[in-house]
């Protein structure tokens, strides 16, 4: 079972998804179950990756392996299986490291990091963690470490999609499709 609440199939969705999401699937050689367990609420899932890519596609600010940096590190924080399987293999694939998802995703308040690596995962990790304690003391180190206005706002966005991306996970019992796990090793 790849989600207690069932899954779509590429061919049963509206046509803009076949799409969309035949272009991922052709690219990386299966449909990834996130997209299947969403499908049965086709105006969600084109938000979801509305806002997706909008956040994990941009071009400026920070790099395509420091976005999943923050996916990995907050999933693994929330213990969340699917996002810590599925974008590990991405940080693997565009960090060009085979190590760094597993120790980011186990322990990412401990792994060790750059300087703009760790203040990225610190300020992912507060707002993940304890938003209500979250503040300018937080936005002081990141800026201190010389991340961006833009950027902090990246981290926060990543974080907070990813929160959303966790829960339904966890709602839904998904589970990473097996072509995760070998990804970028």
């Amino acid at each position: 079972m790849d989600s207690r609440f069932g899954v779509t199939e590429l061919e049963d969705l509206p046509e803009d998804l076949r799409e969309r999401i035949g272009v991922i699937a052709e690219k990386s050689g299966f449909v990834p179950n996130v997209f299947r367990a969403l499908g049965h609420r086709p105006a969600e899932l084109r938000a979801f990756l509305d806002y997706h890519d909008a956040l994990m596609e941009r071009s400026d600010g920070l790099s395509k392996a420091e976005r999943e940096l923050v996916v990995v590190a907050t999933s693994g924080a929330n213990h969340c299986t699917y996002c810590v399987v599925a974008h590990g293999a991405i940080l693997r694939i565009r960090a060009k490291d085979p190590e760094l998802a597993d120790r980011v995703a186990t322990n990412p308040w401990q792994v060790e990091l750059d300087e703009r690596g760790r203040a990225i995962v610190d300020l992912a990790l507060a707002l993940c963690r304890e938003p209500e304690q979250f503040g300018e003391a937080h936005l002081e180190a990141a800026r201190k470490a010389g991340l961006t206005e833009d950027e902090i706002w990246d981290i926060g966005s990543i974080t907070a999609l990813f929160a959303m991306s966790n829960r339904l996970a966890h709602l839904t019992a998904l589970r990473p499709n097996p072509e995760f796990y070998g990804m970028g090793r």
